[in-house]
């Protein structure tokens, strides 16, 4: 009977530290962004990673691996177009008044049981005035780094614009 209770214990503690909270998004507005029409989001690289098992048995050994890739600006302008901003693909001065330059960052990494979040910043910029309209910061955990990017940008982003004034 106490090993059971034991192993529940250690099985409880094993679960609740493998249950990763992730930090609420952090907004920071300055500025209103209905005033804005266009975007220009910088480029930046894709990124592959990947993740992989190896069973043995009598019979042999076996394996599998997942690899996935994400460009963080597609993600970003994604959800911005789907927002109904109008990319870019260069600066025009013309349009400068109306006009949001968008970059993104990863801003940090930590440990947490048995993944480890990764954070990204995204801010948006006047093309006019080059001042900070407003900026997020978010974490995001999945399987791969690709998919902790990628859940960080979609709730960077969800976290600002759901605040849209």
């Amino acid at each position: 009977m106490k090993r059971i209770r034991f192993l529940a214990i250690i099985l409880a503690g094993i679960l609740m530290n493998s249950c990763v909270v992730l930090k609420e998004p952090t907004i920071v507005k300055n500025d209103k962004m209905d005033q804005y029409k266009y975007v220009f989001v910088s480029p930046t690289n894709y990124l592959t990673s990947g993740t992989g098992s190896l069973y043995g048995g009598q019979d042999g050994k076996y394996g599998s691996a997942i690899n996935k890739s994400v460009n963080p600006s597609d993600v970003v302008k994604g959800i911005l177009i789907k927002e109904g901003f109008i990319s870019l693909s260069e600066l025009k001065p013309e349009l400068a008044t109306e006009t949001l330059i968008v970059n993104y960052g990863e801003s940090g990494k930590r440990y947490a049981g048995f993944g480890y979040p990764i954070e990204v910043s995204i801010q948006f910029i006047s093309a006019k005035t080059n001042t900070l309209v407003c900026s997020c910061t978010a974490e995001g955990l999945g399987e791969t780094d690709a998919d902790n990017i990628r859940q960080a940008i979609t709730r960077c982003l969800s976290g600002l614009l759901s605040k849209k004034d």
